[in-house]
């Protein structure tokens, strides 16, 4: 038998191992939530791709065959390490534990996370954080990030994104570059001063402005 046929039959083999711990159709249907007639027509396709009876079948009560029983047997502790292995993942989901990595903006960091780390790693003892400072967009699939905070008006489709908190720029300058440069009054006057532009994005420089009613100039 080959080896996606096999696969196919994995829940078959599961119900086997429940049916022989029940000790009849009736109980195993009902540990497993189905139907008595979905539980004896699984075995019975079971037995054909076996090739040999697995079951015996009596008036009161089931009986493995030789077969059936090596089945079983052979199939417990596969079948328990599962168990025993999901029990595991699902109390991952009450404590958290293991390794964080998160990428964020260097100024962001340094401003918000940066002071409220020690807390939450003494909150979170068995979570070790890894935190990469970068303004640059990061695929969390390829560079294997947990977490990504960014400045941005419109994230990846590719990412599940929601709002932490607004953002707003400002324009600064310092007095002496006032007096010697003279003070903007409009957006257009911009294009005669040295500006800095603070990079977030690959795309190029630009900057966006809503007039604000009752501002001077307005």
């Amino acid at each position: 038998m080959d080896h996606q046929k096999i696969e196919a039959l994995w829940t078959h083999l599961h119900w086997l191992t429940v049916l022989a711990q029940q000790g009849s159709y009736t109980g195993a249907a009902q540990r497993l939530g189905v139907s008595k007639a979905a539980m004896s027509q699984r075995i019975a396709e079971l037995e054909r791709a076996a090739g040999v009876p697995l079951v015996q079948r009596t008036t009161r009560s089931v009986r493995l065959t030789e077969a059936g029983q090596r089945l079983v047997d052979d199939m417990r502790d596969p079948f328990e390490r599962i168990a025993h292995s999901f029990a595991g993942v699902r109390d991952l989901a009450g404590v958290p534990t293991g390794l964080l990595r998160v990428t964020a903006p260097v100024a962001f960091a340094r401003q918000q996370l940066v002071p409220r780390l020690a807390d939450f790693l003494r909150a979170h003892p068995e979570v070790r954080l890894e935190l990469d400072l970068s303004d640059r967009l990061s695929s969390l699939a390829v560079e294997g990030f947990d977490l990504a905070i960014r400045h941005t008006a419109v994230p990846p489709d590719t990412h599940v994104a929601w709002t932490l908190c607004p953002t707003r720029s400002v324009l600064a300058a310092s007095r002496a570059y006032l007096r010697r440069r003279g003070t903007p009054a409009t957006p257009q006057d911009l294009a005669a001063h040295d500006c800095l532009h603070y990079p977030r994005t690959q795309d190029t420089p630009a900057w966006h402005f809503e007039a604000v009613k009752g501002a001077p100039g307005q």
